[in-house]
């Protein structure tokens, strides 16, 4: 069957709230509307990232529309995922670069050459998988690792809305709102509306805090001023990489958390879908891995497949890869328009901190459905150590250093939960992982 060979589902199914699955589509509305819920749920984080390192923004926005259709081809349309800018690069880019924090970053060639050699041996990775398959990493990342990885995603990012998002009491309650919000609009609507879940719930605390800000004079007023002043086309800022030894053996080892997550978010999909696409796991790590270096050849971040966009799909069990190709279209289209970037820009800070609450969440809980799915068995000590500590790991955000590089929260739990479960694994009775004894998978 084609990658644009989609097939329709009726108006009944949509009404009764049924699964779409990653062959099926919405109406071309509706497909079109489920776009654009995607592209504000990957913006947040997507745009965050580049400021932390320096980058562009506009120009992370237009990379990772390109970077989706890139992995869309090489997957042949088969894994509904959306690539957006890794935060896993943001330690080690600016330990490379020693970026100051503010402003563009005068040292991105050193970063951009690291990304495209990190993209490169990710890809190396993804050809590995392609022909002999992905046993070797699942030895190395069963479920129960799989799974607190995932859920360690989504915790590890919970600070931001909480700690970053939130100047004032005002902005606390705000947040509040705004998740109330979209809890109101999963529960009590139906059909396309409930769908649009996440969306909807921002317009509807947006209106809320203009009435309360610019009408009743609570908060920061809601400024609309970059949006009228800003150009509707215009080029984003592209730079060229530069291939410093120094700066690629910091960036490269981000490819474990990269590889890490990917296989994490795919199990997550096959969970929440019932289809297992395993076998679309080399592909996925090859169109991630040269959507990377695509990337960084133009002076934008490392990308990888976004847990936001995966919590979305959880919310609305939606996973039409359609979707995904009409999202990196508009990303595409959007990347060249300021005056996009002004409009998303102009979300009142409170309310986007309230929608992250609520898709951060949904990662987490992503994470715990890959434990349940594969019956994860907890009274296991092995299972129950491991998911323990990494989760830890990951909401604390324990750092370890190494000279220079550093390697922290979703970094650590990732390694961590690796060489535990490989550790204890080992040094589990032989009885109890004798093939031939009934147990749960780990």
């Amino acid at each position: 069957m084609s990658m644009f060979n989609w097939q329709e589902k009726s108006a009944a199914v949509l009404a009764s709230g049924g699964v779409i699955g990653p062959h099926e589509r919405l109406p071309w509305p509706q497909t079109g509307a489920m776009g654009v819920q995607h592209v504000i749920a990957m913006f947040g984080s997507t745009v965050l990232a580049p400021i932390l390192m320096g980058f562009d923004p506009n120009l992370a926005i237009l990379m990772s529309g390109i970077g989706t259709l890139i992995f869309f081809i090489i997957t042949g349309g088969k894994v509904p995922s959306y690539l957006g800018s890794s935060f896993a690069f943001i330690g080690v880019v600016i330990a490379a670069t020693a970026y100051a924090g503010k402003g563009p970053n005068a040292n991105i060639g050193l970063a951009l050459g690291g990304i495209i050699a990190c993209g490169a041996v990710y890809t190396l990775v993804g050809f590995i998988v392609q022909a002999i398959g992905t046993g070797w990493i699942e030895r190395f990342m069963p479920p129960v690792v799989t799974g607190a990885v995932v859920a360690v995603i989504g915790l590890n990012l919970a600070g931001i809305p909480i700690k970053n998002m939130a100047a004032s009491n005002f902005d606390s309650w705000m947040q509040a709102l705004t998740f109330v919000s979209v809890g109101l609009v999963a529960v009590f609507t139906r059909g396309m509306v409930q769908r649009l879940l996440i969306l909807v719930g921002l317009v509807l605390a947006s209106v809320i805090y203009a009435v309360l800000t610019n009408g009743l004079g609570l908060g920061k007023p809601l400024d609309l001023s970059g949006v009228m002043n800003a150009a509707w086309v215009g080029m984003p800022q592209f730079a060229k990489p530069i291939f410093d030894a120094n700066a690629m053996l910091l960036i490269v080892p981000v490819v474990i958390i990269l590889v890490a997550e990917n296989l994490g978010h795919i199990k997550a999909v096959t969970a929440m879908t019932g289809k297992n696409i395993d076998q679309y796991m080399g592909r996925a790590f090859i169109g991630d891995g040269i959507a990377t270096m695509v990337s960084g050849a133009a002076g934008g971040t490392g990308v990888t497949t976004y847990a936001e966009n995966i919590g979305v799909m959880a919310a609305t069990k939606i996973y039409s890869t359609a979707v995904f190709f009409v999202a990196a279209l508009i990303a595409v289209l959007l990347g060249f328009s300021p005056k996009f970037g002004a409009v998303i820009q102009a979300i009142p800070l409170p309310v986007m901190g309230g929608v992250s609450i609520v898709v951060f969440g949904l990662i987490a809980v992503a994470g715990a459905k890959i434990w349940v799915d594969n019956k994860v068995d907890f009274s296991q000590n092995k299972n129950l150590i491991v998911a323990a500590i990494t989760l830890i790991l990951g909401t604390g955000d324990f750092t370890l250093k190494f000279g220079q590089f550093a390697l922290g929260g979703i970094g650590t739990a990732t390694f961590g939960a690796i060489v535990l479960y490989a550790l204890l694994n080992r040094g589990e009775p032989s009885a109890r992982r004798n093939p031939s004894t009934p147990a749960h998978p780990g």
